[in-house]
């Protein structure tokens, strides 16, 4: 399931202002396009909630993502209280194909999909092996003679990497 696939119920106002809050780490891309806007919903006391799933355990701008909900929210005059939720872990394989353009036309390379994230109600398949390392194409020149530098880039869910053909870093958004 990515963003594109949970559809506002019945909160489209709330919807269509939350859309437009971007990533603070990635401006170009907003929260809805990574999949991180999860739901909104009615708590079991009846209270509106908004879900926010962080991209990486540790995400220091998951403060600064739940600080500009609430702004949104109040300025809409919406009482709502955001609740971040960890399960189901984000995957990247709730980004848009959007988010992946936007992220590969402002250097990053976006992932790959295909985190194997199993399905509600659906099994999922343990992996005790690595796959092979598929190449990360060159978000600057579109080469796939690319190296890892370090497995961690300017934030944590990033990589960097380098392009021996055109010789430029970047980052690579890692996949989970």
């Amino acid at each position: 399931m990515n963003a594109t696939d949970i559809q506002p119920a019945g909160h489209t106002a709330i919807w269509s202002a939350l859309e437009v809050l971007t990533d603070p780490e990635i401006p170009v891309v907003t929260l809805r396009e990574l999949g991180i806007l999860r739901d909104i919903r009615r708590g079991t006391d009846g209270m509106l909630e908004v879900v926010i799933t962080p991209t990486y355990s540790g995400c220091p701008a998951m403060g600064q993502i739940e600080d500009d909900v609430r702004a949104t929210l109040a300025a809409q005059g919406v009482e709502a209280r955001v609740v971040t939720q960890l399960a189901p872990a984000w995957t990247t394989d709730w980004m848009t194909d959007d988010a992946r353009e936007k992220l590969r036309a402002y250097g990053i390379a976006p992932p790959r999909c295909g985190s194997a994230m199993p399905a509600p109600g659906a099994s999922a398949v343990l992996r005790f092996a690595a796959l092979p390392a598929a190449a990360v194409p060159c978000p600057h020149c579109g080469s796939a003679n690319t190296t890892e530098i370090s497995h961690f880039g300017s934030t944590a869910c990033k990589a960097q990497y380098r392009c021996l053909d055109c010789m430029e870093p970047f980052d690579y958004f890692k996949p989970y």
